[in-house]
């Protein structure tokens, strides 16, 4: 069977967002904007079956937009996206790879614009297909499939128009990769192109100054330090959990566990744990009304989906100074894991249509 695109290219999430990166098997690195990983030195990749993999930014060209990462994990049977050594051209076909707004992969079609378009004191590839935020950092595929630019969205006054940053700006930086230290972060500096690791603060061949200070990591909330160690507690990496500001989702056992911020006053712990099933609903409707082993979560409906749910008000959150709220919440995973298999084999219901996250 035919490779297809979407085996190599991988959503990117941090705290911020998301973005998309894709696989250079020659290299064993992934490609994607440096805006995507602004801000960060570690961030998580994800591929099409939701598994979750820490990745560490190697190097970055700010001035360009392209951050090379290096991930943990065996790629070695990918397949990896072959570079095109032609360049586009105007009407050629195009499209464009990635994860739009965090959305599972899609693959969008369009044509070339204009294939050298002056922005920013760069050409790009311009082209009608749709390009959002959360594309930035995948790849523009020709007809071979082959990857002719990699996307970028950071124009966002432009309408009806998708960019990209051309395969021929990334093949420099790939050729000299090998040089690379992989255990921290180099940048390239945007007047002579030399490649300086984190401990300078100016180009030694220039004297220009190097902005390492875009990638350092903001500082936790008081909050996000206090929910990432309940994650913690449950033997999952908080880094693999995080999805968005002060927003995780992860999971535990067979139960996906949502835990997210609402309307600036409450912390919602909850888990989609079950599918009603096809008959039982009184037995089953009398067990999710009179249960007494549930406390202190709650069950619930919505649609046809059965949830387990904790919240709190993050004035007691922020005052739990013995962290007994916290191990309720890390309770919670433990429970609704317990609760979801005891359902299935008590009522007949059944597992909700989402595929195991790798998220440990």
């Amino acid at each position: 069977m035919q490779p297809q695109p979407y085996q190599s290219v991988y959503k990117v999430t941090q705290s911020r967002g998301s973005g998309s990166c894709f696989y250079v098997k020659d290299y064993h690195l992934f490609v994607t904007n440096s805006h995507v990983v602004e801000g960060f030195r570690e961030v998580a990749i994800e591929d099409h079956h939701r598994n979750r993999f820490p990745a560490k930014v190697i190097f970055a060209n700010p001035a360009l937009d392209i951050a090379l990462l290096q991930a943990e994990g065996h790629f070695k049977d990918l397949y990896g996206l072959s570079l095109a050594h032609e360049e586009a051209c105007i009407g050629g076909k195009i499209r464009v790879a990635g994860y739009p707004f965090g959305m599972p992969f899609t693959l969008t079609e369009g044509t070339v614009s204009a294939p050298q378009q002056y922005m920013d004191g760069f050409y790009h590839i311009q082209t009608d297909a749709a390009v959002n935020p959360g594309n930035s950092g995948g790849p523009m595929l020709n007809e071979k499939d082959e990857v002719v630019a990699i996307t970028t969205s950071k124009f966002t006054n432009a309408d009806n128009m998708g960019f990209g940053i051309p395969v021929a700006s990334l093949y420099p930086i790939l050729e000299k990769s090998g040089n690379l230290d992989r255990e921290r972060l180099s940048l390239q500096c945007s007047c002579c192109d030399a490649i300086i690791p984190e401990d300078e603060e100016y180009c030694p061949h220039c004297g220009n100054r190097l902005p390492f200070y875009l990638f350092n990591e903001r500082r936790q909330t008081e909050l996000a330090v206090y929910c990432e160690q309940a994650i913690e507690a449950m033997g999952v990496n908080p880094l693999l959990a995080r999805i968005g500001d002060e927003s995780w989702t992860f999971h535990c056992g067979q139960s996906e566990i949502r835990l997210f911020v609402y309307q600036q006053s409450f912390l919602f712990c909850t888990s989609p744990i079950n599918i009603l099933p096809k008959k039982n609903f009184g037995p089953l409707m009398n067990y999710l009304l009179t249960a007494q082993d549930i406390a202190p979560y709650q069950l619930g409906l919505d649609g046809n989906q059965i949830f387990l749910s904790y919240r709190l008000h993050l004035s007691d959150v922020l005052a739990d100074k013995e962290s007994h709220l916290q191990q309720k919440i890390t309770g919670m995973a433990l429970r609704a894991d317990e609760l979801a298999h005891y359902l299935a084999e008590t009522f007949g219901c059944s597992f909700p249509p989402c595929t195991r996250r790798q998220t440990a």
